[in-house]
């Protein structure tokens, strides 16, 4: 017989790995710059890292702040306002009121399969989108899993972590490129031979790391996303004190044709059925969620 899993331990777990996996990024990033810094010189690293972290730091600044809005625009939904939908701003009013959580902005998505998402960067900046199906679909327990879920990533803050992630695997990949590309044009002008001769070996150990870094970290991110489910899975069984309506609620999904997204909003979704490689999807395997919550 298998040992029953404690929610909180498997929370602790996950939050930990998460927290272990940005550790990694972070080293490979100190890796590649201390690299380029050998292979070019302190200054020229430093010009790096400067013209790196502020293209970085824009780009992610706009989306951390309108994430909510753009994905709800991304998937054009609609207020969830009317009294079809009076079952699910109870279900989340309860699941408030027991977690002390701020209500979120409740919307709805035309798609007739099962699937849900969150976003925002805090608890008072956050909105839930369910499909039309899940409404559908689901009964009151199932889709009462689902808005658990949801909540949860919203409560344990995965769009702030997220975006904390994305910050250093973009600023790897900006480092990186803006390195290969200032070799390459050095090399046409001729520029600096006598000095690459002499760090012949750091340049190719810099464009190794270069080449490898950013693929390594979209690796290790994935990573910290698939965590980041388990941790909801785990931080929903806590809401609701039992994994049964999620699991049900899964159950379904698992039988349901891949509902079709926008690649840039896909990872936000609960469920994300696929037949790739476990390590290149946002998401663990449907069939590992299950038997994980089955053991709670």
């Amino acid at each position: 017989m298998q040992q029953r899993l404690s929610f909180h331990e498997e929370i602790r777990k996950n939050k930990i790995s998460s927290f272990f996996l940005i550790t990694i990024v972070f080293i490979i990033l100190v890796a590649l710059s201390y690299a380029i810094g050998l292979a070019l010189g302190p200054d020229y690293l430093f010009i790096i890292l400067i013209a790196g972290t502020i293209i970085t730091i824009l780009y992610v600044v706009i989306g951390f702040y309108k994430s909510a809005d753009i994905a709800i625009a991304s998937v054009r939904a609609k207020k969830a306002s009317g009294p079809e939908y009076r079952q699910y701003h109870n279900l989340v009013e309860g699941l408030c009121l027991a977690s002390g959580m701020p209500k979120p902005k409740l919307y709805i998505m035309e798609n007739q399969q099962i699937n849900a998402f969150a976003s925002g960067r805090d608890p008072e900046h956050a909105v839930i989108c369910v499909t039309t199906g899940a409404l559908e679909k689901l009964d009151k327990h199932e889709l009462e899993g689902v808005l658990s879920h949801e909540l949860s990533h919203i409560a344990n803050y995965d769009i702030r972590f997220m975006t904390l992630t994305a910050v250093l695997v973009g600023l790897i990949s900006i480092i990186a490129q803006i390195f290969l590309r200032s070799l390459f044009w050095s090399s046409l002008g001729g520029r600096g031979n006598n000095k690459n001769q002499g760090n012949a070996i750091f340049i190719i150990i810099g464009v190794v790391l270069a080449i490898i870094a950013p693929l390594l970290v979209a690796l290790v991110q994935l990573a910290i996303s698939r965590k980041r489910e388990y941790a909801a899975d785990s931080s929903a069984v806590k809401f609701t004190r039992t994994p049964t309506g999620l699991i049900s609620a899964l159950k379904k999904i698992q039988h349901n044709t891949p509902m079709e997204v926008s690649g840039a909003v896909a990872p936000l979704f609960l469920a994300k059925p696929t037949k790739k490689a476990e390590w290149f999807q946002t998401h663990p395997p449907l069939s590992k969620r299950i038997a994980k919550l089955e053991r709670m």
